[in-house]
């Protein structure tokens, strides 16, 4: 099939690669116009721009999927479909007629769970133990359209959102190429979604990845793997942000306050080797941290350099999000 491939971050590579290396013909991507980036804030193509241009495909990058010239030059093309990983901008109805099979999005979710724009964030912090991939066409509704393929992956213990994310990203680019293979042989018929299971991941901001101490352990830890790397979970310390890489629950034994009591929720109990939490229920231990203004360093070099007083606490300590 004649395909376009609309996509921008890193995370929608593998599959427009997979779609270059299938017996199908990538004839243009659509991608998100470039971007300033770094301290000379300099224009950056996307990732998905980088790669088509190496390989000579022809690359349209609309303001807004709405341009009449974008349009225009789609109806051109006339392509069978237009596979989706990760663009970023929405389709009016103009856009979605276009293409014979529709465009089909891979979305990275057993949908109908998780639909929106943070779904493996999302997962992660509400302690699922799997997750996936589903591949589906478009329609007017976020993520309401009838489904194509579906694969199922682990959340492992130690997954952040990134790790989770790459794997997804390579894997349903199988899963991507799979569906346009049943598209074009007639097999895949579209299944609608069903009405039960329905949940939302929202966008993360910076203010969803604020601690709340007053959770117990094994919360904290989730938040905090489902915000690295982005948008970065943190904390407050005498008044300024502390960014939190990965935790790991904290052995009890160690986990004491200075009274030999159990860390109060927030409370900072700092060894040689080692910076212990408190939380609702348990401890946590940190691992790499990002002062204000600073590069990350490790828990424990922090702590050295801050002298960390008895009893003392991170904020967030008393207040549930």
């Amino acid at each position: 099939m004649r395909l376009v491939f609309a996509g921008t971050p890193e995370t929608a590579v593998p599959a427009l690669e997979a779609l270059l290396g299938s017996d199908h013909e990538v004839v243009a991507v659509v991608t998100r116009p470039d971007a300033r980036a770094g301290r000379g804030r300099t224009l950056h193509p996307s990732p998905v721009k980088a790669v088509a241009l190496e390989r000579g495909i022809e690359v349209l990058t609309p303001t807004s999927p709405k341009d009449p010239d974008f349009q225009a030059r789609l109806r051109e093309i006339a392509p069978d479909a237009c596979p989706v990983v990760a663009y970023g901008a929405l389709l009016p109805r103009e856009v979605l007629d276009v293409p014979t099979h529709g465009w089909v999005n891979l979305h990275f979710s057993v949908l109908p769970a998780w639909r929106g724009a943070a779904p493996v964030q999302r997962a992660i912090m509400a302690g699922d133990e799997a997750t996936g991939a589903t591949t589906f066409v478009i329609e007017e509704g976020l993520d309401t359209g009838p489904v194509l393929g579906v694969m199922t992956e682990t959340i492992r213990a130690g997954d952040t959102s990134g790790t989770l994310l790459d794997r997804l990203a390579h894997a349903g680019a199988g899963l991507l190429v799979a569906t346009m293979d049943g598209l074009a042989s007639g097999d895949l018929v579209p299944v609608p979604q069903p009405a039960e299971g329905v949940s939302h991941a929202a966008k993360l901001t910076t203010a969803d990845a604020q601690v709340t101490w007053a959770t117990p352990a094994y919360a904290v830890d989730r938040h905090v793997r489902g915000c690295t790397p982005a948008p970065g979970a943190w904390t407050t310390f005498r008044g300024e942000r502390l960014g939190l890489g990965p935790i790991t629950l904290a052995d009890a034994s160690v986990a004491a306050g200075a009274d030999g009591a159990a860390l109060a929720p927030g409370e900072i109990l700092a060894t040689k080797r080692a910076v212990h939490v408190g939380t609702a229920a348990g401890a946590v231990t940190l691992g790499e941290v990002r002062p204000q203004g600073k590069k990350p360093m490790a828990a424990a070099d922090w702590a050295r350099g801050v002298r960390i007083d008895a009893g003392e606490a991170f904020a967030g300590a008393t207040t549930l999000s």
